[in-house]
């Protein structure tokens, strides 16, 4: 190798040298969060001080919001109502809203669980319809995280639920049940009048048929309002009804090919259950930039006031308890 070489090699080795110790040095300046495969966001049992308030001077069809405030502190990281939903919500909250309705009507509350009196758990209780949104006479009960700053583009959740008894007063309701909706899931919010790409995945219970039968769970996403482009409906999988259940969630943000959904059940002492795995579109089909969820509703009861009156003409109230919630980003299934 003549002296013209080796001067090249030479320079070609301090440049890759250069180069290795610069990318070093720049990866010590990346937040630890960029390289994290996971990332929990928020865990909560309902314990400690964890509670439901009012916000007062709040006007919602005539009813207050309200939201969850306090700490559990039997977890750590990430246990904190007042804190830590700062970092990712607009509003720094999880909000609670009826869009109308009284107390009589409807209630979130966190109680101590009925089965195990040392255990608190939030408890959703809908006894009737009201005059609500979009001028309809509906009922409703549900969390909001609204306003997830930046978007947030796959995350998982895990939360346990309880159905009471008298959810089995569903299976004689004399028409198919499409619309009892326990979770949903916004790429973007719809409502905002300046929203031109409004995309929603629901998951609900829902009952199959008009004669009596088990109930179901139900999923879909809708392109825009109302305008269905797939679907994940579930027959083979009951919905546990007394017994507590894990439900869990996972979303990831993708076209045809890449957005995902799966959604599965494990009933205590039961093998884990798979409600759905769809890849297809998470986001508006014409949307040139998706940017991520902005907004779900992690707990819902919402339905119609015909299934509520159903339930009520017999003395029963639809109640659902919830408890151990779990939120991830990047979390896979």
């Amino acid at each position: 190798m003549n002296s013209t070489s080796n001067i090249v090699s030479g320079r070609v080795f301090l440049i890759l040298l250069w180069l290795v110790s610069n990318v070093a040095n720049a990866q010590k300046h990346i937040p630890e969060m960029a390289f994290s495969k996971e990332e929990l966001i928020f865990q909560t049992g309902f314990e400690g001080t964890s509670q439901v308030v009012r916000d007062l001077g709040t006007n919602d069809y005539g009813a207050s919001l309200e939201h969850i405030a306090g700490s559990d502190n039997t977890l750590s990281p990430k246990n904190n109502w007042d804190k830590d939903w700062k970092d990712v919500l607009n509003n720094g909250v999880m909000q609670l809203q009826y869009t109308g309705g009284d107390s009589t009507k409807r209630f979130a509350r966190i109680e101590s669980d009925p089965q195990n009196p040392k255990n608190h758990l939030l408890k959703f209780w809908l006894n009737d319809s009201w005059a609500a949104s979009e001028s309809q006479q509906k009922a409703r009960i549900q969390a909001n995280l609204y306003g997830i700053k930046g978007g947030i583009k796959e995350f998982r959740q895990s939360v346990r639920v309880f159905l009471t008894e008298d959810f089995n007063v569903l299976k004689s309701y004399p028409h198919k049940i499409t619309w009892l909706t326990i979770s949903e899931f916004w790429n973007n919010e719809w409502w905002p009048k300046d929203e031109k790409y409004g995309f929603r995945i629901t998951l609900g219970i829902g009952k199959p048929t008009e004669e009596t039968s088990e109930l179901n769970f139900i999923l879909n996403a809708e392109n825009g309002l109302y305008n269905e482009i797939w679907n994940g409906d579930n027959t083979k999988v009951k919905v546990p009804i007394g017994k507590w259940f894990t439900l869990d969630y996972y979303l990831k943000e993708g076209n045809k090919e890449n957005g995902r959904v799966v959604i599965s059940i494990t009933p205590d002492g039961e093998p884990t259950q798979l409600i759905a795995d769809v890849t297809n579109f998470t986001h508006r089909i014409e949307d040139p930039s998706p940017d991520g969820f902005t907004g779900y509703n992690p707990m819902k009861l919402y339905t119609s006031r015909e299934l509520v009156a159903h339930v009520k003409s017999r003395g029963k109230t639809l109640q659902i308890y919830w408890d151990d919630f779990k939120l991830w980003a990047r979390k896979k299934p």
